[in-house]
């Protein structure tokens, strides 16, 4: 293997760990947590500090994710980025795991983080379109949490012997 592709990889898999790291954070953690904060008056720092900077990296290491995964797909000898989003071939199972992580993708950029900026106050909303913004946010949040357990198993599928 060479020295781009053992690159690639342990790219793709630190920025993984990264954006999924902070996805089960969210879902697991800060949204329950900011509940019980809300209801004794402490939300405010989670929601200035702690929030906006977690969401600064969840949604760069999901960027950094999907690149150097499909960087990895282009180097690959044996695989093919044309055949995984084709699902044919040996890229077929991997593939699986790109089209689960690019529909997560879209979700963090496109469904979570416009609607968290109105949540958090980063751009401005009345209290009805906040909490529109919030019950989006939630659900594509709550997707990529579903998405992420098959993305995961598909993604190390094929390396690790379930056969085509």
């Amino acid at each position: 293997m060479n020295a781009e592709l053992i690159l690639d990889r342990w790219l793709h898999v630190v920025a993984g760990i990264t954006w999924i790291g902070l996805l089960y954070y969210f879902n697991l953690v800060q949204t329950p947590g900011l509940a019980a904060a809300k209801a004794d008056g402490s939300a405010a720092g989670i929601t200035r500090h702690i929030a906006p900077r977690a969401l600064l990296w969840f949604r760069w290491a999901a960027v950094v994710t999907w690149l150097s995964g499909a960087a990895y797909l282009l180097r690959a000898a044996n695989l093919s980025l044309t055949d995984a989003f084709l699902l044919q071939g040996a890229s077929a199972l991997i593939g699986v795991g790109a089209w689960l992580g690019t529909i997560m993708l879209f979700n963090v950029w496109v469904l979570i983080w416009p609607n968290q900026k109105k949540v958090l106050g980063i751009v401005l909303a009345d209290d009805a379109a906040k909490a529109r913004a919030g019950r989006v946010a939630f659900l594509a949040s709550r997707t990529n949490l579903m998405l992420s357990i098959p993305m995961a198993f598909f993604m190390v599928a094929g390396p690790h012997g379930l056969p085509v």
